[in-house]
C-alpha cells in the first residue's frame, strides 16, 4: 500500500511516517507540504490513501480533496487534525472523506484508521464522534420547554401519563399534549423511543 502524507510540519510528517511503517501493508510513503504539491503527487504517485491536515499554513487541506474529486483522481482521504471543532468535522464530512483522526490519537488508533479505510470502510475518531453526538443531543434538548423536559424525564423513568400528571400537578390531557410535542421535536414516533432517549441523554 502506498500512502501520501500532507502536512506543512516536517516533524509531524516524519512522526506519522514512522508510525505507518509499523503496518506491514504499508510499503511506501510519500510526503507533500501544500495543496499544489499534494494534487500533483496524487496524480503521479496514485496513493491508495492520502492523509491530509486540515490547515496547511494559509491553505485549506480540503482543497486537495475538492480538486482531486473534480479531476477524477482516485485515492481515499483521511483527515488528520488537531481541531475538535464541530464545523471542521461537518465540513470535512461534506467532502465524503473516508476517515477523520485527531493528531493526539495513539499510534494504534492511526494504524487502525488506515487499516479500516483500506478495507473500504469509514473511520471517525471516537472522541470527535462522541463530541458531535453530545452536541447534537444537547441541541435537541434545547428545543424542549422546561415542562417538556420534565415530561421526557418522567418517560425515561417509565411513568404512565396518569403518574406523570400527578407528579407534575397537571391534567392527563396536558401530559398527552406534552408527550406529542416531545416526540415531534425529537423526531421520535412513540413514547418507548422517548424513554430510551431520556435514559441515554439525561443520564436517568
Amino acid at each position: 500500500m502506498k500512502i501520501l502524507i500532507v502536512d506543512d510540519h516536517p516533524m509531524v510528517r516524519k512522526g506519522l511516517s514512522a508510525t505507518l511503517l509499523l503496518e506491514e501493508a504499508v510499503k511506501e510513503i510519500k510526503e507533500a507540504t501544500n495543496v499544489e504539491e499534494a494534487v500533483r503527487m496524487i496524480k503521479e504517485e496514485k496513493p491508495e490513501i492520502s492523509i491530509v491536515d486540515l490547515r496547511l499554513g494559509r491553505e485549506d487541506g480540503l482543497d486537495i480533496i475538492r480538486i482531486s474529486k473534480q479531476e477524477g483522481l482516485e485515492t481515499k482521504f483521511i483527515i488528520l487534525t488537531s481541531s475538535m471543532k464541530k464545523e471542521d468535522f461537518m465540513k470535512s464530512r461534506e467532502f465524503q472523506i473516508d476517515g477523520y483522526v485527531l493528531k493526539d490519537a495513539y499510534a494504534e488508533d492511526i494504524l487502525y484508521a488506515v487499516h479500516t479505510v483500506a478495507k473500504g470502510r469509514k473511520f471517525f475518531h471516537p472522541e470527535i464522534s462522541q463530541l458531535i453526538d453530545n452536541q447534537q443531543e444537547d441541541g435537541e434538548l434545547e428545543q424542549l420547554t422546561p415542562r417538556e423536559r420534565d415530561v421526557l424525564e418522567a418517560l425515561g423513568k417509565g411513568l404512565s401519563n396518569i403518574e406523570i400528571a400527578k407528579k407534575l400537578f397537571i391534567s392527563e390531557h396536558t401530559v398527552k399534549k406534552h408527550v406529542s410535542s416531545v416526540l415531534l421535536k425529537l423526531g421520535l414516533t412513540h413514547r418507548t423511543q422517548a424513554a430510551l432517549y431520556a435514559k441515554e441523554t439525561m443520564y436517568i
